[in-house]
């Protein structure tokens, strides 16, 4: 079952990132990966997802700098973005939604089956 929807997932926990990225090519997305903000913002511009998950905390680029500097080229200004991060402080959240987002979830308060389903809602295929 083909979606033709493209999901970048940008998670540097390698293990959370196989799991996804497995969930979601098995729900039919064809899934871009990477494990770091400036892989995931380069990717971003040359595949230009239909979504983006993305961790804050990550090496060479935070999550929250790769959304302020997707939302400057005009083919991504639109794309949805979805920060899936343990940390739940409302500055933090605060800063991610001014800065791109356009939804917050904590990593431990969704299963992977449940984030597929929060992921296609948000697409409208659900």
């Amino acid at each position: 079952m083909k979606i033709n929807k493209k999901i970048l997932i940008v998670e540097d926990e390698v293990s959370l990132l196989n799991v996804l990225r497995d969930e979601f090519v098995r729900e039919g997305f064809e899934v871009y990966m990477a494990k770091d903000g400036q892989e995931g913002y380069d990717t971003a511009a040359a595949k230009h997802p239909d979504i983006i998950l993305i961790d804050i905390l990550m090496p060479k680029m935070d999550g929250i700098t790769m959304f302020k500097k997707l939302r400057a080229l005009p083919e991504l200004k639109n794309t949805l973005g979805i920060v899936l991060t343990n940390l739940n402080d409302t500055e933090t959240i605060s800063k991610a939604l001014e800065n791109g987002a356009y939804d917050f979830l904590v990593k431990s308060d969704w299963e992977p089956k449940s984030l597929i389903k929060h992921v296609k809602e948000k697409l409208g295929i659900i």
